[in-house]
């Protein structure tokens, strides 16, 4: 197995690096990682896809959807996959990523760009979503740890606390949906929840990688349809 660096990029957040994996007897694929931690490849990415299916079947009419973090690009992939979709506005906080994909350093990246329904913002979650008018999105999906106990960065903490739920709740139209990904259960992560939509659940997920049996998580909360 061989890793080679293909782009690297700082910013006030740390280190970003994206590589390739090359395996003498299989497709090569990238890994990105963050101050040197795992966050994600192009060899498995069935929970990315799980988190955006799972989430679209939770709506109705999921005209307008807002993907939290861009990673890869997969989750957002199968959010354009759905003829419902109208929009899809992506908000990913490191711009060399967003660069990546635009330039073709993330190969399939053009393609996915190209889609004129998508709208990339470069921005801190929080900050994007208290710009929208109220009750401008059918889901909002977050995918930017993998959960509240595995943070990219320490920051991210805020993102599953009430007044940044709020926020998301807010943006939400009636029978809106709010979606969080998580690699573990999270009770308390339900419980906030629960206090701001007035209900949420868990939905845990069972997926097969590489020959290994995991569960995930997906905390969902609606906000209600008016009458």
């Amino acid at each position: 197995m061989e890793y080679v660096e293909i782009a690297r990029a700082e910013s006030e957040r740390g280190e970003l690096v994206l590589r390739e994996r090359r395996a003498e007897h299989a497709p090569s694929s990238l890994e990105l990682r963050s101050n040197g931690v795992f966050v994600m490849d192009t060899l498995e990415v069935s929970t990315e896809r799980a988190l955006a299916t799972a989430a679209l079947e939770l709506v109705e009419d999921p005209k307008a959807v807002m993907v939290g973090g861009l990673g890869l690009g997969y989750t957002m992939h199968e959010v354009l996959s759905d003829h419902r979709v109208e929009k899809c506005r992506v908000v990913e906080i490191e711009p060399a990523l967003v660069e990546w994909m635009r330039d073709g350093t993330i190969p399939h990246g053009p393609a996915l760009l190209a889609d004129e329904r998508v709208g990339v913002v470069v921005a801190d979650i929080a900050v994007a979503l208290a710009e929208p008018p109220p009750a401008s999105y059918d889901l909002i999906l977050l995918d930017v740890d993998n959960g509240p106990g595995y943070l990219v960065h320490d920051a991210n903490a805020e993102l599953y606390r009430a007044p940044f739920l709020e926020t998301a709740r807010a943006v939400l139209r009636p029978g809106g949906v709010l979606v969080i990904w998580s690699a573990d259960e999270a009770p308390e992560l339900a419980e906030v929840l629960e206090s701001v939509f007035g209900a949420a659940e868990g939905r845990p997920y069972d997926v097969l990688l590489q020959d290994r049996d995991e569960r995930y998580w997906l905390y969902v909360a609606r906000v209600p349809s008016t009458a």
